[in-house]
């Protein structure tokens, strides 16, 4: 496990979502933009009530990738029209689904009092899709000013 800098969870905390890549059965990348907070250390990101293109929440392909092959990537960006305050982080881990959100209460706070339509959700009935990053790398522009 790596361990998140305070400067890498500033950085994914000032972007308000980010894209999960899981790897379907075919080895083809699936993405999907997600809600997601930091808890102990840990990216999580609920399965939560908002729709789901008519699919079962347990049938979900990111759930099914995860199950067949925990590897995943979650892509946080900042973007602005001032590119002087570009930025992203990648995160590259080991999933994990924890299948009731009441497993990990931290982590329900944490999306709460990041998210205002998480507060009224029942996240504690639904899966929680949590990311022990293995390795992270970074990019702002404020690197490269001279």
């Amino acid at each position: 496990m790596t361990v998140l800098s305070p400067e890498v969870e500033q950085l994914l905390l000032s972007c308000p979502r980010a894209i999960l890549v899981t790897l379907r059965g075919t080895g083809l990348p699936r993405a999907v933009p997600i809600c997601f907070a930091i808890a102990d250390g840990q990216l999580v990101t609920p399965i939560d009530e908002k729709r789901k293109r008519g699919r079962d929440v347990g049938r979900l392909g990111r759930l099914r990738d995860i199950e067949r092959d925990p590897r995943v990537v979650v892509l946080a960006d900042r973007w602005n029209a001032d590119w002087s305050t570009l930025a992203w982080v990648r995160l590259e881990g080991s999933a994990e689904i924890i299948e009731r959100g009441d497993q990990r209460p931290a982590a329900l706070e944490a999306l709460r009092s990041r998210y205002v339509p998480y507060r009224s959700m029942r996240l504690e009935d639904l899966p929680l899709i949590v990311v022990e990053p293995e390795r992270v790398a970074t990019w702002t522009a404020m690197a490269t000013r001279r």
